[in-house]
């Protein structure tokens, strides 16, 4: 069957009834795309070297490595929009086990970087990541600025979500 440019694609028609379907159609494209970035991530890690990483434990890795400054549970929570502490916790604690992460307590607050390790991961990880993700969207045909912009937009989308989610708690 040939998709009509008036076909709506969603993942729940149910939710797409009345006024929903625009919503339910975005929402559908994330999730795909949610998935997809959580399977890249993983076949990147395992192509870069390490084959034993969850999604969250390479977020964690490469948001630890950013900036190569020294982040607290909170900080990294924070960055990544992450509520339940208790998961990058114990992404941090395999990572330490692994040796691409070092901590060091400091007071009451534990502070983490990279290892020497996870820096050299990291670098191969973004070697993979440029030649099999960066090459190829290279020949897309979005530009810089257009690629900002679906960035921005998806930023935006996320505080909407978080007010949903906020709202929804509440009832």
């Amino acid at each position: 069957m040939i998709d009509s440019p008036n076909r709506r694609i969603v993942s729940s028609r149910h939710l797409a009834e009345g006024d929903g379907w625009e919503t339910s159609e975005l929402e559908f494209g994330m999730i795909l795309a949610f998935n997809a970035f959580s399977r890249w991530m993983v076949k990147c890690m395992a192509a870069a070297g390490q084959r034993d990483m969850s999604a969250l434990d390479i977020l964690v890795l490469h948001n630890v490595n950013h900036r190569a400054r020294e982040k607290r549970l909170a900080d990294i929570c924070f960055l990544l929009n992450i509520e339940d502490t208790h998961t990058v916790n114990y992404a941090l604690r395999k990572l330490l086990k692994a040796g691409l992460l070092v901590s060091e307590k400091r007071g009451k607050e534990v502070f983490y970087a990279t290892s020497p390790e996870g820096e050299t991961l990291c670098e191969s990880y973004r070697a993979v990541r440029a030649q099999c993700l960066l090459e190829p969207l290279g020949r897309m045909d979005l530009s810089g600025d257009e690629m900002r912009e679906i960035a921005a937009a998806l930023r935006a989308l996320s505080g909407q979500y978080d007010q949903a989610s906020r709202a929804a708690s509440s009832l």
